[in-house]
């Protein structure tokens, strides 16, 4: 770096003090003429007291004091030394003598130790600016053509003659270190000869030589120098052509009093050529080597010095304020300014304005304040103009109109102090605005009171606000710099809060930032200020004055006014916040006076900010904030964050002062003695120990009433004695929601739930990630729990880390949980933080993926598919294998390309097939969604996990179909694909699209899949225990947009249900219809399965006990329930969020009820939903819905079938008969027709296949979907006068059938030899039971004959006996086994009770009557009251069970008699009783 460039770089800041002190521009071009004098004097001086030698740049030499006269220089012969090689250019206060920056009467030769010295570079040279006069020194030899004396060097040859006039003599300047003589080819090599002598303008920095008074100069040496100035004059014109900048001032020392500016100017090399003479006659304008210039004077031999001064005077004057600076000098004619007296009178005077502009169809005229200033007519001119408030002033001028002249709106120093603010998050703060306010007057400033104040107290009064400024933004935003180095943090004396008396205040002085719009669209502006702790306020909130938008430097809100809550410090909890929220009324639409008056002016809330008032150290907060306020923002959940909001860059910031003083104010934790007192509990009296007995067994705080938790706290000091065993894991989670702050108590919390299990706390995990959002501090006893159990499980450590990935998105808590992800990652190995890495990339590269297929038209998705799976292949390539989102103990190592596909759904979700790691694993299928939140489907399904634990803990296995679901961010994740299952509308629409109004598609289809008996009755058997199951969570959940496609069932008789984007009650609306109408999905086709046809058998008494159990159940643990879905109220779930929603869950449960109470409740329940017709009518719909997504390719199969058999696997088909007719009894009476199968090569014979007549007619619809109906034979018709099951009906229908497949048989080839006609035709299971087919109809039709019981035996009847409080409970349950009516007919039974002995009859009572049934179901309560517990051993119960009959003719269709004497108080008796036609029972 040259030493230009040092000087450069040191003296960059070195006007800055020169200007703090007042220092104009002017003034500096003065000082620095009358300075370059001083240092003449000095520099000559200097050298006249070093002696030529060798020695004379080493060591000083003292001279005796000049004589007080000082004469005229006159010519002196002069040599010159060299420079020591890198040497700083040190140097005084302005390279002049020293005592000149002494004060009067000090003539100190040394400089001052404590400030060094500063230097200011050379001003810059521009285009125009003129080269300063210097005194040059060489390194080298002296230019030729020099006068001097002896030890002159001669000049070379060719060198022009030297002039006749001496130059004139100019104050010398120190020198910069010149070139290299290699760099420069006019200069001699570098260094000087031996004994070469000093030259007069030379500073050797290494020696300290003193400074001399100006009593000692002399002039002999001055005008030998001078000689060289005209040599010079060329050699700077070459540099400036050749674009070498020029030196810059230095910058002067801060020693006081100051002394005029110094300045050291870059020496020009040295030329040999052009040189010339100044004079003092004016000349014209010459043409120069870099452009043009004028040349100002030609010296005189007697005025060169004062003239020299003056040049220099001009190019110091012209390098500070060049003529091609934009900031100094815009090129514009500027309209005058108005004075301070004018703009005073311009208020209250009204001036027309009329705008023209190009963007106008016709110019703008309006009327404005004399006292206007010009940015606001041009703001007033864009709104007019613009549709968009948020303009810039700054981008637009005004001109006036016939001339070019342009009106000022630019205020220098303002909108300094306006971009040092907007810099510094747009605050500004009422220092500030008072410091501004003081300023004079402007154009663009309007001042009501002109107030003489003087300028460098306002300017440190600036100074200090604009300090004040910069240092609470670097406190509030954490900024990496601060107007001070940064110092220990000082211990202040504690004083403990409660010895604090004092009441809770602050100071609101303005709102920040506040949108333009918000001028434009509300009015009164206030804050509403309240305290609160754990969400209830503990005081009264106080709401500030009114105020409007206000603008000065920025748009703001200014209250200015403390605000009081009446509690004191010491009563405040240790976790209370401050919550202040924003509120404006909102301006009412343009229109009349009186339209105005009409309309209710509305108050709406802008926003909000919460913060602690003890921090985590425990301090009460003090001081000045700056608190940035969250949107309100209706549904954005109930939890608030206690950090203001600095995330939005927009964010409206308070300012907000809370008192300070020499203490910190610290909370300290009482001790449990002085917190409560204790006293025994037996010192209540009985009724008040009975009743808090009764509270404090209650088993959730969601069971606290009002009255229960006054009566907790009144009574607290008696409780102190009991010993409060720890509470579970399942109740200790209740204790982390928002309502219970205190840490202690929430530490005591996570202390319970150290005993859980793993598997158990990932059931519990996105609760615990939520309640992180009520902890009052980033550290607490819930992070170091998560932590410290995610570092020993790699399966929590994985779901914690996701579920974190997706709490980022909230914006409010996304610092608190990056801090925790940041503390997991540091945590986390190596080898897991790069499997992170790899699912997160994964995740991405399928994110591309599906939206660039759902992007895609219909028919060009699949190909997208395929190429957007190229990238799959390509990470695989990279990496090796990967674990899955879904589960962590999923590892796959490639993607399937061809097995990969997508659903025709809304969100296009795609069906991923991935292979396993492990060689003995089947391939991973999953799907993989974008555009759809999955994390309801998380809850829903970690719900109904949840109560499948509680079930089997119970020993009541559901056998529920538990799937993965798994959200990877906002709008994406994972769903876990369940093999072999389809979904019920597949299933229904195989009958056709009226598929769903039929009883046997869901029977028919586990039939086909499940061909034997124990295959079928197992699969029965699932589909009983899991559609109960799902009946229960369901409807407990409030699950809705239940239609066919969200059902889905298993080849193996599991049903479950997916797809939960609709739940809490939240139905899904067809217009102002409610689509989920029923309780829960329980159709007439789910019915036929459980009853193996379509009449009631036992099997359903055994359903409706399933679900009435498994309903009691979980409402033993609905406080665990009603605590995960109030944990994830802050979730950001738009369905769950605010406490009605909790509340559909408690009313769902009814947890204050009865077992009995609740089981007849989910009878009819049951009863409800199987009558609801809307269930089926919205399959219908959704069927017809679903067309439009139906494929071409799709081949319509047959329902009865499991599989599909073709002419190449069964032989072609050479004739078909129908010999006979049979009865069949399952799974419904009729009849079914027998034919005859003859095949080609067929050794055994022809085979017999027994078909239905519904079955035929599927064939046939099935026929008509692939082929026209031109080409297929007439169906005979399906509709008949008089008993379709009689046998003459029977017989023609067999005739018509005959006819049917004997042209089925024999029509075109590609119909007669199609998949469904050779399917339909091949033997079935049922076709195959041992025997002959002529035994085997035998067979069926004498095993399955109908045909009444005899015998006394009529059925057996369920009841649930219970006996508390003098009453007797009969729950009447089910009925079985009753017989038909004489006519073949089922009858219509109802359950008749007498409670004997009862001789006048008056203990009867009875039940509902069922309809048509031998199995009917009750599930009713019978109360008989005040029977003493003694007349129980002399009670029978006379139940009977009547037939509904016409014309009250009932029948007898059974009866019992059940003793009562073996029954306690408090049993649930509950057994079958066997029915008959008279007698007592017998206990069994």
């Amino acid at each position: 770096m040259s030493a230009a460039q040092t000087q450069k770089e040191s003296g960059e800041a070195g006007w800055a003090p020169l200007e703090a002190l007042g220092l104009s521009q002017k003034e500096l071009v003065l000082a620095e003429a009358l300075q370059m004098e001083y240092d003449a004097l000095s520099r000559l001086k200097q050298d006249k007291g070093v002696p030529a030698g060798p020695e004379s740049g080493s060591k000083p030499v003292s001279r005796p004091p000049p004589p007080p006269s000082i004469e005229r220089p006159r010519p002196v012969p002069s040599g010159h030394v060299s420079s020591p090689p890198g040497g700083n250019l040190l140097r005084g206060l302005s390279g002049s003598d020293s005592s000149l920056n002494q004060p009067a009467g000090s003539r100190s030769p040394t400089r001052s130790p404590t400030r060094p010295p500063l230097s200011r570079p050379a001003p810059p040279r521009g285009p125009l600016s003129k080269e300063p006069l210097y005194i040059l020194d060489g390194e080298g030899d002296l230019l030729p053509g020099s006068r001097y004396g002896p030890g002159s060097s001669p000049a070379p040859k060719g060198a022009p003659p030297p002039t006749d006039d001496m130059p004139p003599a100019i104050p010398p300047r120190n020198p910069l270190p010149q070139l290299s003589g290699s760099d420069n080819p006019f200069l001699p090599p570098r260094g000087p000869p031996p004994g070469a002598p000093h030259d007069v303008n030379l500073f050797t920095p290494d020696v300290d030589r003193p400074k001399v008074t100006s009593e000692e100069v002399t002039y002999e040496s001055l005008n030998a120098a001078l000689s060289r100035l005209n040599s010079e004059r060329q050699g700077q014109r070459s540099r400036r052509a050749s674009g070498e900048p020029p030196g810059k001032p230095v910058a002067r020392s801060k020693t006081l009093p100051p002394q005029v500016p110094p300045r050291t100017y870059m020496p020009a090399p040295k030329s040999k050529r052009n040189l010339r003479r100044v004079s003092a006659d004016p000349v014209a304008l010459e043409s120069r080597a870099n452009g043009f210039s004028y040349e100002l004077f030609k010296v005189s031999e007697d005025r060169d010095e004062e003239v020299a001064a003056y040049c220099h005077m001009l190019d110091i004057l012209r390098s500070a304020d060049p003529c091609g600076e934009r900031s100094r000098n815009t090129g514009f004619v500027w309209s005058p300014s108005v004075s301070q007296e004018e703009l005073q009178q311009g208020l209250g005077v009204s001036v027309k304005v009329t705008v023209i502009s190009d963007h106008f169809r016709e110019p703008l005229t309006f009327t404005c304040d004399g006292s206007s200033t010009v940015d606001l007519l041009i703001y007033q001119t864009l709104c007019y103009a613009q549709e968009d408030l948020d303009v810039d002033v700054e981008q637009y001028l005004l001109k006036v109109c016939g001339q070019a002249e342009l009106l000022l709106h630019v205020e220098r120093l303002v909108q300094s102090v306006k971009a040092l603010c907007s810099t510094l998050a747009s605050v500004e703060s009422a220092d500030l605005t008072s410091a501004l306010s003081q300023l004079p007057a402007c154009p663009c400033r309007l001042q009501p009171k002109v107030q003489k104040v003087e300028p460098a107290g306002v300017l440190n009064r600036l100074t200090v606000a604009i300090l004040d400024q910069v240092e609470l933004y670097c406190s509030t935003f954490n900024a990496n710099f601060h107007t001070a180095p940064p110092s220990s943090r000082s211990t202040a004396p504690i004083q403990e809060a409660g010895v604090v008396n004092n009441v809770l205040s602050f100071s609101v002085y303005s709102a920040h930032r506040v949108p333009i719009t918000w001028a434009a669209s509300y009015e009164g502006f206030f804050l509403s200020c309240s305290l609160t702790h754990g969400g209830a306020e503990l005081c009264a909130p106080q709401h500030t004055s009114k105020q409007a938008v206000s603008k000065y430097l920025f748009h703001l809100v200014v209250w200015d006014q403390r605000v009081c809550f009446p509690v004191q410090i010491n009563q405040l909890p240790r976790e209370s916040q401050l919550t202040v929220t924003l509120y404006a009324t909102a301006l009412p639409p343009p229109g009349g006076t009186e339209e105005k008056g009409k309309q209710r002016r509305s108050i709406d809330a802008l926003g909000w900010v919460t913060m602690p008032l003890f921090n985590f150290r425990h301090v009460l907060t003090c001081g000045r904030k700056l608190l940035g306020l969250w949107p309100s923002i209706p549904g954005s959940g109930n939890a608030r964050s206690s950090s203001p909001n600095f995330s939005q860059p927009d964010s409206v910031i308070l300012q907000v002062d809370f008192p300070t003083s020499a203490f910190e104010v610290r909370f300290s934790t009482p001790g449990p003695a002085d917190f409560c007192p204790q006293y025994e509990f037996s010192r209540l009296d009985t009724a008040s120990q009975r009743q808090l007995q009764d509270v404090l067994h209650k088993k959730s705080l969601f069971w606290l009433t009002v009255e229960d938790r006054r009566l907790l706290w009144e009574k607290r000091a008696f409780c102190q004695e009991e010993s409060w065993a720890c509470l579970s894991h399942m109740d200790a989670l209740g204790l982390l929601h928002a309502s219970f702050p205190d840490q202690e108590l929430r530490r005591t919390a996570v202390q319970w739930m150290d005993s859980i299990s793993d598997p158990e706390l990932l059931d519990f995990l996105p609760q615990l990630v939520q309640a992180l959002k009520y902890e009052c501090y980033l550290d607490s006893a819930l992070v170091r729990f998560l932590l410290r159990r995610a570092i020993g499980d790699v399966r929590i450590a994985h779901y914690l880390f996701w579920l974190l990935k997706d709490a980022l998105q909230d914006r409010q808590f996304s610092g608190r949980y990056q801090h925790l992800l940041a503390a997991l990652l540091c945590c986390a190995g190596r080898g897991l933080r790069e499997e992170f890495e790899r699912q997160c990339w994964m995740v991405s590269v399928l994110a591309k993926v599906a939206q660039r297929v759902r992007d895609a038209m219909a028919s060009n998705r699949q190909t997208v598919l395929r190429e957007g799976l190229d990238e799959m292949k390509q990470f695989f390539s990279v990496n090796s294998s990967c674990r899955m989102p879904l589960n962590p103990a999923l590892l796959v190592k490639a993607i399937n390309v061809q097995s990969c596909s997508f659903f025709n759904s809304n969100a296009v979700p795609l069906k991923l097939s991935f292979q396993n790691v492990d060689p003995h694993g089947d391939n991973i299928n999953v799907i993989f969604k974008s555009g759809d939140d999955l994390r309801q489907d998380m809850l829903t399904l970690q719900i109904i996990r949840i109560m499948n634990r509680i079930w089997i803990q119970e020993g009541l296995d559901m056998r529920m179909v538990i799937f993965r679901c798994f959200a990877t961010g906002r709008g994406r994740g994972m769903v876990e694909m369940i093999p072999q299952a389809e979904t019920l509308r597949k299933i229904q629409v195989e009958h056709g699209v009226t598929g769903s109004f039929k009883d046997r598609p869901l029977a028919d289809w586990l039939q086909k899949h499940n061909p034997t008996d124990d295959q079928y009755e197992k699969a029965v058997e699932n589909f009983i225990y899991s559609c109960a199951g799902c009946c229960v969570a369901t409807y407990i959940l409030g699950i809705c947009d239940r239609h066919n496609d969200n059902i889905m069932l298993k080849t193996s008789g599991h049903m479950f249900h997916i797809d939960f984007g609709k739940f809490l009650g939240h139905a899904q609306m067809f217009g102002n219809i409610k689509r989920d109408r029923a309780p829960f999905v329980f159709t007439s086709d789910m019915a036929y399965v459980i009853n193996g046809g379509d009449k009631p058998s036992s099997r359903f008494h055994d359903f409706v006990d399933l679900c009435c159990e498994a309903y009691n159940l979980i409402r033993k643990h609905a406080h665990l329930f009603l605590n995960l879905l109030g944990l994830m109220l802050s979730c950001g779930i738009p369905e769950l969020s605010d406490l009605e929603d909790l509340k559909y869950v408690y009313d769902a449960l009814r947890p204050h009820e009865s077992e009995a109470d609740a089981t007849m409740y989910f009878t009819r329940l049951i009863e409800s939903s199987l009558g609801s017709v809307a269930t089926k009518l919205n399959f219908f719909i959704h069927n017809l819905a679903q067309m439009k997504f139906a494929s071409s390719e799709e081949r319509p199969v047959l329902t009865f079938a499991p599989r599909v058999h073709t002419l190449k696997s069964d032989g072609l088909i050479r004739n078909l008969y129908v010999c006979r007719h049979i009865r069949t009894y399952s799974p419904s009476k009729g009849y079914a027709f027998v034919v005859k199968v003859e095949r080609e090569g067929l050794q055994q014979g022809a085979a017999l296949v027994q078909r239905s007549f519904e079955e035929f007619h599927e064939l046939h619809c099935k026929l008509r979907l692939i082929f026209p109906s031109s080409k297929l034979p007439s169906f005979p018709s399906r509709f008949v006068i008089g008993r379709s099951r009689g046998d003459s009906m029977a017989d023609r229908r067999k005739d018509e059938l005959n006819g049917y497949v004997w042209h089925l048989v024999h029509a075109a080839p590609e119909v007669a030899q199609c998949d469904l006609i050779y399917t339909f035709f091949h033997p079935l299971p049922r076709d195959e039971r041992p025997g002959t087919p002529l035994q085997l109809i035998d067979a069926l039709s004498s095993e399955l004959s109908w045909s009444p019981t005899s015998g006394k035996d009529m059925g057996e009847v369920k009841l649930s006996i219970s006996y508390k409080s003098d009453k007797l409970f009969i729950m009447v349950m089910h009925i079985r086994g009753l017989q038909p009516l004489q006519d073949g007919t089922d009858p219509d039974p109802y359950v008749k009770l007498y409670l004997l002995p009862d001789p006048q009859k008056t203990s009867k009572k009875k039940t509902k009557a069922a309809r048509r049934t031998c199995n009917p179901t009750y599930n009713e309560m019978l109360v008989y009251e005040r029977i003493p517990h003694g007349d129980l051993d002399q009670r029978v119960i006379h139940l009977r069970v009547l037939g509904d009959g016409p014309f009250w003719e009932n029948s007898l269709l059974g009866e019992t008699f059940i003793p009562l004497k073996k029954l306690l108080p408090g049993q649930h008796w509950v057994d079958w009783h066997r029915l008959g036609l008279e007698g007592l029972e017998v206990a069994r």
